[in-house]
């Protein structure tokens, strides 16, 4: 089964209306928000597009966020990845799983299937390449969404996904992204600090997120060059963005949300890969380091590394006027010293609670204006570093570059595709050009 590129022309360039906290309501939210679930039933039925570990583990933290919700439906292309997460999803959640085996969907066209299937709610935990089409179909079924990082691997689809979040402002939709630690507490009370002055004037931002090597899945007997990407995509720029998408885009994130989410004027970097080296390692790189700059003359200093047995470190510190905040410390330094003292909490369940909370109250939240910004922002780390150009936020934003294959199927040719030797093209800084 095929389905034509989602990913060609251009839309409108960025999400004007929306809000990162809970969304204003909008004429007929409160009747869309109340409606959404069965008549006279206080049940809210959940949708799960994508099963792997990390679909899995946000229909337990959904579940756990509302104990009137029940997964209801499940999509994934591989039937094996449906039923080893109902089976685990239910040894935790138990009778909150109400998926029958014919509400479990394969192929490319299962998550259709999801959303005709009676769900009020649905979870996107996919291959970052699948988030825009899905959040749009999302969307235009009424539906409110919880949907993973990173949300596009290129600009066309961070429009998709700005697109969709307006249109879901306009229904009164809830929109909540995995990007977690918008909902930490802890980090949540320490950037409140940190907006109202506490270390003065933010001059400059270091961001790390340096860790030892992600899995690699192996090639299996019979599978298409296309089937064996999609299920190592964590190796395939074209699905995951590369590093700065799989995971430094959490501390972009964090950056970002310190400057109040204004974009940077521009980024460049450089990076490579010196020890993930051969065929299974795909086409990505193991080593970024980026630079933002900011109209106001501040700069985010953004580094990302998978590499074993080197030095390991996740961590946000914005350096102030005033003083310095080591973020996930939660503790601020200076003029006005502050450390958190509250409980612990599991971020992953408190997203969830925002947007269950949002659809009961009526009052909906949409995170499209950093799901947007964040997105781009990693987008364009791993540009700049590839090509080795300084890249404006204005020129990527307006990009048209497109990273999809033409058509996807299984037995389509990827966007990339391995030498006689079985090595993937990788970008040249210098030679590679953005556009």
């Amino acid at each position: 089964m095929s389905l034509a590129c989602p990913f060609a022309g251009t839309r409108r360039d960025f999400l004007k209306h929306s809000a990162a906290g809970a969304g204003a309501a909008v004429a007929g939210a409160l009747s869309v928000a109340r409606g959404a679930h069965a008549a006279g039933s206080d049940v809210l039925k959940i949708g799960l597009i994508g099963c792997g570990p990390r679909g899995a583990g946000a229909a337990v933290n959904a579940l756990n966020a509302d104990k009137n919700a029940k997964l209801w439906a499940m999509a994934d292309l591989v039937g094996d990845n449906i039923a080893a997460a109902r089976k685990n999803i239910q040894a935790e959640k138990g009778a909150q799983v109400e998926v029958s085996q014919e509400r479990c969907f394969t192929g490319f066209e299962a998550y259709k299937r999801v959303l005709e299937s009676g769900v009020d709610v649905v979870l996107l935990a996919l291959p970052t390449f699948f988030h825009p089409p899905y959040l749009k179909a999302c969307v235009e079924a009424s539906k409110h969404v919880f949907c993973e990082k990173i949300h596009a691997v290129d600009a066309p689809g961070v429009r998709l996904v700005a697109e969709a979040c307006e249109e879901a402002r306009r229904k009164g939709l809830s929109i909540v992204s995995g990007l977690a630690w918008r909902y930490d507490t802890g980090v949540v009370e320490t950037m409140k600090r940190v907006h109202d002055g506490a270390i003065g004037e933010i001059v400059a931002i270091q961001e790390m997120c340096n860790t030892g090597g992600l899995r690699c899945r192996p090639r299996q007997p019979g599978w298409t060059e296309m089937q064996y990407q999609i299920q190592d995509w964590f190796n395939f720029f074209w699905l995951s963005a590369d590093l700065p998408g799989l995971n430094l885009v959490h501390n972009l994130d964090k950056g970002a949300w310190a400057l109040r989410d204004e974009p940077p004027v521009r980024c460049w970097g450089t990076g490579g890969r010196q020890t993930r080296v051969g065929p299974q390692f795909g086409d990505v790189w193991d080593h970024h380091a980026v630079v933002f700059e900011y109209a106001n003359g501040t700069r985010m200093y953004a580094y990302c590394r998978q590499q074993d047995g080197c030095a390991t470190e996740i961590s946000d510190r914005f350096f102030g006027t005033k003083g310095r905040c080591d973020l996930l410390a939660n503790r601020i330094e200076g003029e006005r010293p502050w450390r958190y003292s509250g409980p612990p909490c599991n971020r992953f369940d408190l997203e969830h609670v925002a947007l269950f909370s949002a659809i009961r109250s009526g009052k909906p939240v949409n995170n499209g204006v950093y799901m947007v910004r964040s997105s781009m922002m990693a987008i364009m780390a791993t540009w700049a570093c590839y090509t080795g150009e300084v890249i404006a936020w204005d020129q990527a934003m307006r990009s048209n570059h497109v990273v999809a294959p033409k058509v996807l199927a299984y037995d389509a040719d990827p966007p990339t595709k391995p030498d006689a030797q079985g090595n993937y093209p990788l970008p040249v800084p210098g030679v590679t050009k953005f556009s």
